[in-house]
């Protein structure tokens, strides 16, 4: 007897609603009368790479720490997301930004330019079951200026709201004479954002491995006193790796600045962002990995779409505590 594996969600879905395409152009053309920088990529280890040889041209508009230079994605850090001065002069599109029901990480508007094609590639972070998705609205776009993503070729049109599951091979190509414009924006998939998907798409996730996160709640911890150093799988601090709670355990110290929990590891600092009920996930991250401090241990758990492994590790005696 044979079974039929059920499809998985497509690799493209146009979302609802669609936005005012004349709009978002006429606030583009408020903030093109200087150049773009290039892209540059963020690594799993937290460095940003170089420029990319490719004329794709960046103009941040949420980024860590609000940081106007910064033309990569970003991820896991000391710093929260939060908007850039170029945002400030488009506030149509942070109305459109403010509808999607899902915690954003980085939006960036990206110009490829004539002529300009990357190399073919993957965006493992991407991956429903990491919990994070990216999403696109086109600005300006023209028939020669094209996405393949999967091995279909797209030309998604101004004002439409897309996804697209750039976990698998794409690569974006411009034959045409003009700049192709995109916003990008990077969130964490929640049911909320889910329901935004065709009937068909969510009707195939509902049976695939998809990690959801949950809305964030304040957070109204006590952490009266807090442990000076806690011990974490050093997979924990792996971004790359799909296994989080593996590998020897390594001294993670712990702070409170801002109001905020924050882990320092090395020369690496990052800011916790409250989930729910005390439980934390990183900033700039999903819920694929998260902890929780108690009064004597600590429990981590890795996500990977459905699947939760957890761990509880008990603080050493000789941790001593420090005040938040």
């Amino acid at each position: 007897m044979t079974t039929t594996r059920p499809a998985p969600p497509a690799s493209a879905a146009r979302l609802t609603p669609a936005f005012d395409a004349a709009r978002l152009a006429h606030e583009l053309a408020a903030v093109t009368g200087h150049e773009w920088k290039r892209q540059r990529i963020h690594h799993a280890a937290g460095h940003i790479g170089p420029d990319s040889p490719t004329d794709w041209r960046v103009l941040p508009l949420h980024s860590p720490g609000g940081d106007p230079a910064r033309t990569d994605p970003g991820g896991p850090g000391p710093d929260d997301y939060t908007a850039t001065r170029w945002l400030h002069q488009m506030p149509y599109l942070q109305t459109v930004l403010d509808q999607i029901p899902a915690p954003l990480n980085a939006v960036r508007l990206l110009a490829l330019g004539p002529g300009a094609a990357s190399q073919p590639h993957c965006d493992p972070k991407y991956a429903l079951e990491r919990g994070m998705v990216r999403l696109h609205i086109p600005i300006v776009t023209h028939p020669d200026a094209a996405l393949i993503l999967d091995g279909t070729q797209h030309c998604w049109q101004p004002g439409e709201f897309w996804y697209g599951n750039f976990s698998r091979e794409h690569q974006v190509c411009n034959t045409g004479p003009a700049r192709r414009v995109h916003a990008v924006i990077d969130v964490l998939l929640t049911r909320e954002l889910a329901a935004l998907f065709p009937p068909t798409w969510q009707d195939a996730a509902a049976s695939a491995d998809v990690l959801y996160n949950r809305q964030p709640t304040p957070d109204r911890q006590a952490h009266d006193r807090l442990p000076a150093t806690i011990t974490l799988p050093s997979g924990f601090l792996d971004f790359a790796a799909d296994t989080p709670l593996t590998g020897p355990a390594v001294p993670v110290q712990v702070t409170r600045r801002d109001g905020r929990l924050r882990l320092q590891a090395g020369e690496r600092t990052f800011a916790l962002a409250h989930v729910t009920d005390g439980e934390y996930r990183y900033a700039g991250w999903s819920e694929q990995r998260t902890l929780r401090i108690g009064p004597d241990h600590i429990a981590v758990h890795a996500r990977h779409g459905r699947a939760v492994t957890s761990q509880q590790l008990a603080l050493p005696a000789a941790t001593g505590r420090t005040s938040a």
